[in-house]
């Protein structure tokens, strides 16, 4: 679909339905898997996996704040569809490995209004896929483009876009970065909350994802690392994690499942897997995780 968008032809946003579906209940199985799937990124298909994965983590804020049945659904539209707009902007700077001129930047800036364009014949007037297209670029405090909305006009689904779309973003590798971890993400946009997002969805969000999200490598008191699997409904700084290596000992040790909010050993900061030369994916498999 996004490939015949950037040929010219229209959007079939109809036959996206049945994915936006599929997403839906498979979160309703799993959430804390779909969450994980969320993060497995090819960066030679940015902007489409990206879309995914905003679906996956509307749909599961969403859930968070109490949406159900068709709002859920049009949460999980509104982020398979928000950056349709970058199928019109050039790959040369779309992709740009460098910093991007003055009007480079304000070509990028035109995606939320092309974007809204594209979609427009197929949707009502105020149809959240339109709204969070066009602003999830928004900032509560009225600094956002292209509307410089504040908080006040700015729709529950744009809020919750704003938020979303800025995580998958900052936690993905691109050809200009690498993505953050995923636990300094959170650090930094909690920093940034009071005026970039809306304070009520940044701490749904919080919620939703974790401190620590699913798949972040966790140092402990005792040296050793485990991976988070699941979030603690009692606390969420202290997740379900899969315990797998010791630096004491620079060596595996046996797996083991370890609820933090039930243990005595606590966090003491977070590890880079590439940098550790971790293949996190065997490790998930290898337990049957």
């Amino acid at each position: 679909m996004f490939s015949e968008v950037r040929m010219g032809q229209a959007a079939h946003v109809e036959e996206a339905a049945g994915l936006v579906d599929e997403i839906t209940e498979s979160m309703s199985r799993n959430i804390d898997a779909m969450l994980s799937l969320s993060r497995l990124k090819n960066a030679d298909e940015y902007t489409y996996l990206h879309s995914v994965s905003v679906c996956i983590l509307m749909i599961g804020l969403g859930k968070q704040l109490g949406l159900t049945g068709e709002k859920l659904k049009k949460a999980g539209e509104a982020g398979l569809f928000h950056d349709i707009g970058k199928m019109a902007i050039p790959g040369e700077v779309l992709n740009k490995p460098g910093k991007l001129t003055d009007d480079e930047f304000t070509l990028i800036k035109e995606h939320p209004q092309r974007g809204w364009e594209m979609l427009e014949p197929f949707f009502e007037e105020n149809d959240p896929v339109l709204d969070v297209c066009l602003h999830h670029h928004e900032r509560v405090d009225g600094t956002g483009y292209p509307d410089r909305l504040s908080a006040d006009n700015m729709t529950l689904f744009a809020r919750m876009g704003a938020v979303c779309d800025v995580y998958d973003a900052v936690t993905s590798d691109r050809c200009y970065k690498k993505g953050w971890e995923p636990a300094d993400a959170m650090a930094k946009m909690s920093s940034w909350s009071s005026g970039h997002f809306d304070n009520t969805v940044f701490r749904a969000f919080v919620k939703t994802v974790g401190i620590y999200p699913n798949g972040t490598i966790l140092k402990l008191k005792s040296g050793r690392l485990g991976i988070v699997l699941e979030q603690s409904e009692k606390d969420f700084s202290q997740p379900l994690i899969k315990v797998f290596f010791s630096t004491r000992t620079n060596a595996h040790i046996p797996f083991e499942i370890v609820d933090l909010s039930k243990s005595r050993d606590k966090v003491v900061g977070v590890e880079n897997a590439q940098e550790l030369g971790l293949d996190l994916s065997k490790i998930v498999d290898d337990a049957g995780g």
